[in-house]
């Protein structure tokens, strides 16, 4: 059978370390500031998606992985584990 969402019921994999990784930002970053990081980067999201993202609400796409990882400063797998 196909499976399109966690065990816990998620969408994505990434959102708890997502959201782990910008809160320990220094200093602490909003995920209003957030999603202006992501779109300097490339990426068009706003405060919601981040927040939609970051609670398990919301798909994430390959490119959205590897921008994330990008501004976060670390590995696309760091963000699956």
């Amino acid at each position: 059978m196909y499976k399109n969402k966690a065990d816990d019921g998620r969408r994505n994999l990434c959102g708890k370390k997502v959201a782990l990784l910008r809160q320990r930002m220094v200093p602490k970053v909003s995920q209003r500031a957030f999603a202006d990081m992501l779109q300097l980067a490339g990426l068009d999201l706003d405060k919601n998606a981040v927040q939609r993202m970051e609670s398990g609400q919301r798909f994430v796409t390959d490119i959205e992985l590897k921008t994330l990882a990008g501004v976060l400063g670390v590995s696309a797998d760091e963000l699956l584990e």
